[in-house]
């Protein structure tokens, strides 16, 4: 491919023009709130074609803007919704045991009031939508030659989701899903059990719940933990604490409570001006924040776990204002011991 010529060296007034032009685009547009995020998008996509990018760089940005704007407009209604992604291999027939134990923990999980998320394939996934019933469940399906579209037990739900990209599929399962439930599968099972637990470690996922459902008899999580003991933790490339990010079990009411638990104090977490915000769903007493302030002084970089008022930020997204607070001064590391923090707070 020849080199693209050079471009002439850009006007600072035009820039200043170009992005009250962009701005007055979004005004017209009739955009109604985060009109400045908005802005950005729209710089970034022209900036993708001044800044010569190929034919391929923007037809995967395109692509992949478009995949998670449809997953937006999907999931925004049922973003109140509690939702548990289930993953598990596709090849589960369903004479096996691992297919009823999914559609029983599904079924379980929508009698609670939750949603499922699967995969929308065959095997596991269609066992986790014949559990919890087409009402309650969303599809996110990948294209792939060898899964026909009929193979989908959600194919034609308008809760169904189509991606061509990997990255959005799995982006769109982490940012919907408040649980998760693994049952036993290949590849992609493992990939989705090591991503998940990577992000959680490392603090790119919010603390949730993660089951990781076997069989009774059979061994696959057991098998999974112990190679992680052995060649993991033993060796020093992961923390003791980071083996207590995942709960094993072959109970079905086990998995349902651990989930569901996990939400009895805790509602969710943002960062405010660099402290820890935890939301509540109720108010705990004083003595326990004590009690959790000595428990988890490992955590905090200064001061002591308190309660605190709504923050201006908050305020400004209309995000959980009217929920208890807590705050904490917390150093972004050992995210297994605040994973432990948040089941320490729902035992109050």
């Amino acid at each position: 491919m020849p080199p693209r010529p050079s471009q002439p060296p850009a006007d600072p007034n035009a820039s200043d023009d170009l992005e009250a032009r962009i701005r007055q685009l979004v005004a017209d547009a009739g955009v109604p709130h985060d009109a400045r995020l908005v802005s950005r998008l729209v710089t970034e996509a022209l900036g993708m074609g001044t800044d010569g990018a190929d034919r391929l760089d923007l037809k995967i940005a395109t692509r992949t803007l478009t995949e998670l704007r449809e997953a937006v407009r999907v999931f925004g209604p049922y973003r109140d919704v509690r939702k548990v992604a289930i993953f598990g291999s596709a090849r589960t027939r369903p004479d096996e045991p691992a297919y009823a134990c999914a559609r029983d923990v599904a079924a379980a999980l929508a009698a609670r009031d939750w949603m499922i998320i699967t995969g929308g394939g065959p095997g596991i996934m269609t066992a986790g939508v014949e559990g919890a019933g087409r009402e309650r469940s969303f599809g996110v399906t990948i294209d792939l030659p060898f899964e026909p579209s009929d193979s989908n037990p959600l194919h034609g739900d308008p809760k169904n989701v189509s991606f061509r990209y990997f990255f959005n599929r799995k982006l769109t399962f982490m940012k919907e899903a408040s649980g998760y439930v693994l049952l036993p599968g290949g590849f992609g099972t493992m990939d989705e059990a090591f991503e998940l637990l990577t992000l959680v470690q490392t603090g790119r996922e919010t603390p949730s719940p993660v089951v990781l459902f076997e069989p009774a008899g059979d061994a696959y999580w057991r098998s999974f933990r112990h190679f992680l003991d052995v060649e993991l933790a033993d060796a020093g490339l992961i923390d003791a604490e980071d083996l207590d990010l995942f709960h094993i079990t072959s109970d079905v009411d086990d998995a349902c409570d651990h989930i569901c638990g996990f939400f009895r104090v805790f509602h969710s977490m943002r960062y405010v001006d660099g402290r820890l915000v935890i939301r509540l769903m109720r108010e705990i007493d004083d003595p326990a924040i004590e009690e959790l302030s000595e428990r988890f002084a490992d955590i905090l970089t200064a001061g002591r776990i308190e309660r605190c008022e709504v923050s201006a930020a908050e305020l400004a997204d209309h995000d959980e204002v009217d929920r208890p607070r807590l705050t904490l001064q917390f150093g972004r590391h050992h995210h297994g011991r605040l994973h432990a923090f948040v089941r320490a707070l729902n035992e109050y």
